[in-house]
């Protein structure tokens, strides 16, 4: 459902910045020429044995500018859920676009709300949560246009309220997230229509001007 926000932005050379363990590689290779990096050598283990040698994944660190390929650049640079794991976000967005081509685009999924701060983020190693008027300037300032900006997930900002804030807990349960799961395709079928006030993050489709 993510993937699908944004996949018209997909082509060429790509760049996944922070890529896990390859969960969203798998789908992102089928629109291009895929380079994936992370700074977690357990985590590239496992994405190469997910991806199964079909994409080049490597060492790379987006905040020191320091990447296991040279000379490369980019149609598209995918950073999903990374930003905020990283203590100068401003400097990683100025590496990102000094990695894409003239026109290209950067798809960036990141947590909403400072207000939804909580335990979880902490535990997860979030150094912040972005509101999006922040967001956009931040992006602007470093040289990029926006193309597209939206919430996602209403459903899941209620969720991570409840749990985080009121309850105070550091992780989210797997009968929370097995619930989440049963109900979430009727909200997330309504945000294709309408998008919501409010939501677990935000989504934004940036182009190298």
């Amino acid at each position: 459902w993510t993937k699908d926000q944004f996949s018209k932005y997909l082509f060429g050379q790509i760049l996944e910045v922070g890529c896990g363990i390859g969960s969203f590689s798998t789908f992102l290779k089928n629109y291009g020429k895929l380079t994936a990096i992370d700074i977690n050598e357990d985590y590239i283990k496992e994405a190469k044995n997910k991806v199964n040698g079909q994409i080049d994944i490597g060492l790379g660190d987006i905040e020191k500018d320091k990447h296991f390929f040279k000379n490369r650049i980019f149609n598209t640079v995918v950073c999903l859920n990374v930003l905020e794991h990283i203590k100068n976000d401003r400097e990683a967005l100025k590496n990102i676009y000094k990695l894409l081509a003239p026109g290209g685009h950067l798809i960036l999924l990141v947590p909403a709300h400072p207000v939804l701060f909580n335990l979880i983020d902490q535990f997860i190693g979030h150094y912040r949560r972005y509101e999006k008027a922040s967001l956009k300037q931040l992006l602007i300032e470093e040289g990029f246009e926006i193309v597209k900006e939206r919430n996602l997930n209403f459903l899941g900002s209620i969720g991570w309220f409840i749990s985080g804030r009121l309850f105070k807990n550091s992780q989210v349960s797997e009968g929370k997230i097995k619930i989440f799961n049963l109900i979430s395709p009727i909200f997330l079928l309504l945000e294709k229509i309408f998008q919501p006030p409010f939501g677990t993050s935000i989504l934004v489709i940036a182009k190298k001007i």
